[in-house]
């Protein structure tokens, strides 16, 4: 006897769910944990509040897709199902792994926690799990035979299997955006383009599903069975629903992915070149200064090595041999330079 579906039920409507409620206290107490531990043995570096902020911001989503209103509609609408399941594998993850828990443990942990910790993240099947093929492959199968094939009616009708897969579509979420959105300290190392290439290549499995969905019938996988509420759409109109909620809703996600990684790549060239640019410059500066106050020191036979030409206009062999004849100019005259 649920509302008819919308914003108000969503906020309004909240159901309570155990095992969910104990992780995300437990995740937010060690995560807290290791916020404080960070702030005390490091008073001038603490940890930074916004990595603090959007890991917490993927808890509460975490919450929000399956005890709120969401959660409460996910066996009666399937397009409410669909919204549940891009919540939980393409928005949950992506914060999460914004707040670095991995870096988090091994800043505030010591021994024999913080090796124990390392040795974990460096094991082969952590290195395995965060493989960006496994990531990726996972991230393949797993949404489409979650909504086109028999486990969707599966679920539908078992709420251990639902909550199951609630779990699952979280940790592939996070095996798949890690090595691409993370900076943990993990063995893969992609490169941006990379980052990219993988995002755009896994686009398409959101595409095919929402597409394979707006084509299905009643008789579909998935199609919630039994009464329905006279405000409930038929059958097909909330399949095609639903299908067009992972077409636009899933490639809109990614698209905003691909823009998060865009923007970190450019970020970190910018930092890169600044201060390649900045040392460099410092470098020439430090040395024009020197060969420019050296010159009148010189003989009056010898000629100043930058009175042809601007110091700053001068290549880096041009200030070798003008550095050099600064120091033959210094073995010659040891007091010179007084």
């Amino acid at each position: 006897m649920l509302p008819p579906y919308g914003l108000s039920a969503i906020v309004t409507q909240w159901q309570f769910a155990p095992v969910v409620t104990g992780v995300v206290v437990v995740l937010a107490g060690l995560y807290g944990w290791g916020v404080v531990r960070v702030a005390r043995r490091h008073p001038a570096r603490p940890w930074p509040r916004w990595r603090a902020g959007l890991f917490g911001a993927g808890l509460l989503v975490i919450v929000v897709a399956t005890q709120s209103g969401i959660g409460a509609y996910d066996t009666l609408l399937f397009y409410d199902h669909m919204i549940q399941h891009l919540l939980l594998i393409m928005v949950a993850p992506p914060l999460l792994i914004a707040g670095r828990p991995l870096t988090l443990l091994l800043h505030a942990s010591r021994n024999p926690l913080h090796t124990w910790a390392k040795r974990v993240i460096r094991s082969r099947v952590a290195s395995f799990l965060t493989w960006p093929v496994f990531g990726a492959l996972a991230y393949a199968l797993a949404v489409p035979a979650a909504h086109l094939t028999a486990i969707a009616s599966y679920v539908a009708q078992n709420q251990t299997a639902l909550g199951a897969e609630h779990a699952l579509f979280v940790i592939i979420g996070c095996l798949f955006y890690l090595p691409i959105l993370g900076t943990e300290p993990i063995r893969w190392r992609l490169s941006y383009p990379v980052r990219f290439v993988l995002l755009v290549l896994l686009m398409p499995i959101d595409t095919f599903t929402g597409v394979a969905l707006g084509y299905g019938s009643a008789s579909s996988p998935g199609v919630p069975s039994g009464p329905r509420p006279a405000w409930a759409p038929s059958p097909v109109a909330d399949l095609h629903t639903g299908g067009a909620v992972m077409w636009v809703g899933g490639d809109g996600i990614m698209l905003v992915l691909m823009m998060v990684v865009f923007l970190m790549w450019a970020r970190d060239e910018r930092a890169a070149t600044s201060g390649r640019s900045f040392f460099e410059r410092a470098r020439r500066e430090n040395l024009a200064t020197l060969l420019s106050s050296a010159g009148p020191a010189a003989g009056a036979g010898d000629a100043s090595p930058l009175s042809t030409a601007d110091s700053r206009s001068i290549d880096d062999d041009a200030h070798l041999a003008a550095y050099n004849a600064y120091l033959a100019r210094l073995n010659r005259h040891p007091d010179s330079s007084q």
